[in-house]
């Protein structure tokens, strides 16, 4: 008899551990699906909050193109008025008689004046030998030195082809320059040294 009652109360207070475990379990999942529906209607929320910040951007959009549009017209009639007012003011104007135009008196025309040449530029100079040979032997001013150069260069076609600001040297000019070929702003430099 005592075993049987012990087999007994041991058979109950499995059932009854399997009851509690069964009620933690349950417990469980309830907790779990209560935070699942938590976090959806959390996130449904988030969704309306940012569908309707969105629709009220675009309506804020919406608005200030409207405004835009109607200052844009605005704008555009007042132009118009405007406009029409000046148009009908100058036709006022012209029906109007004519006024007196006061004729001013024309100012007397200074006559220009010629720019003078530096006289140091004008003076003669001695030309060298190896000069002498392009350009003649008498002397000649600075400017008219690099002139009779220039009309010797272009007679015998002495600018470069693929460069024309450079002049190739020929047997004469190879004298002058000291080099085969010479660019166009070194001219007047070469050409001081063969003038005294």
């Amino acid at each position: 008899m005592a075993v049987r009652k012990k087999k007994t109360k041991r058979k109950v207070a499995k059932k009854k551990t399997k009851r509690k475990v069964a009620k933690k379990k349950k417990k469980k999942k309830a907790t779990k699906k209560k935070k699942t529906k938590k976090k959806a209607t959390k996130k449904k929320k988030k969704k309306k909050k940012a569908t309707k910040k969105k629709k009220t951007k675009r309506k804020a959009t919406k608005k200030k193109k409207k405004k835009k549009k109607a200052t844009k017209k605005k704008k555009k009639a007042t132009k118009k008025k405007k406009k029409t007012k000046k148009k009908k003011a100058t036709k006022k104007k012209k029906k109007a008689a004519p006024k007196k135009v006061k004729k001013k008196a024309k100012k007397a025309k200074k006559p220009k004046k010629k720019r003078k040449a530096n006289p140091a530029l004008l003076k003669p100079m001695n030309v060298s030998a190896a000069l002498a040979e392009v350009i003649g032997a008498k002397p000649v001013a600075r400017s008219q030195a690099v002139k009779k150069i220039w009309d010797y260069i272009k007679k015998h076609d002495l600018q470069n082809p693929k460069n024309r600001r450079n002049i190739l040297a020929d047997s004469k000019l190879k004298k002058v320059f000291g080099k085969a070929e010479v660019t166009m702003f070194e001219l007047a430099k070469i050409l001081s040294k063969h003038l005294s």
